[in-house]
């Protein structure tokens, strides 16, 4: 059975290459194939592969390529930073799921860091975990993006979940600096 292709256009090839390789230096070891075809979607501005194979005309028209994937700079972002802030309450809990990506990948690193540290977790404990550091009723989005992100790694089965441990990006380490200095005083 042949494949059908699927087109992949990129309006900035180096947006697009910045975004891939924050993504592979995020995940721990090799990526899957799957996983791959997922952050090259991510990259180009998809939610995922699937969305990318879904933006792609039956009849055999190429895909509309999105608005390219916002990038996560080196520098510190005070726009992005007060964007991401205002979708957390004062306890740190995520009030709504931005609608940006790099808004999204930014509020799953906050959660990520109120996950315990090298300790494995059943799937019930880590709903819990997120079910109480959100409030808009989608624990299971939250969970499934902690893990294609590279967040998180779970058993084949999906039964146990652990934190994978690496450095937090700039923007995210800054919003839970400045949340610990207002709580100090």
């Amino acid at each position: 059975m042949s494949r059908k292709p699927i087109p992949l256009e990129v309006s900035d090839t180096s947006a697009f290459a910045k975004s891939l390789r924050l993504q592979l230096v995020a995940f721990e070891g090799l990526p899957s194939h799957l996983q791959l075809l997922n952050m090259l979607a991510r990259a180009a501005g998809y939610g995922n592969f699937q969305s990318l194979r879904a933006k792609t005309d039956p009849a055999g028209s190429e895909a509309q390529p999105p608005t390219p994937a916002p990038v996560v700079d080196a520098a510190i972002d005070r726009k992005h930073i007060d964007r991401v802030q205002r979708s957390f309450d004062e306890e740190l809990r995520l009030m709504r799921w931005p609608s940006r990506r790099m808004d999204q990948i930014t509020a799953l690193w906050l959660l990520w860091s109120r996950i315990p540290a090298a300790r494995e977790m059943p799937e019930k404990e880590v709903n819990a975990l997120l079910r109480d550091r959100h409030l808009f009723g989608d624990h299971a989005l939250l969970r499934r993006e902690l893990c294609e992100l590279g967040l998180m790694r779970r058993t084949r089965d999906g039964s146990v979940y652990r934190r994978v441990e690496q450095r937090m990006p700039i923007n995210a380490a800054t919003i839970l600096s400045q949340r610990s200095s207002r709580q100090a005083h």
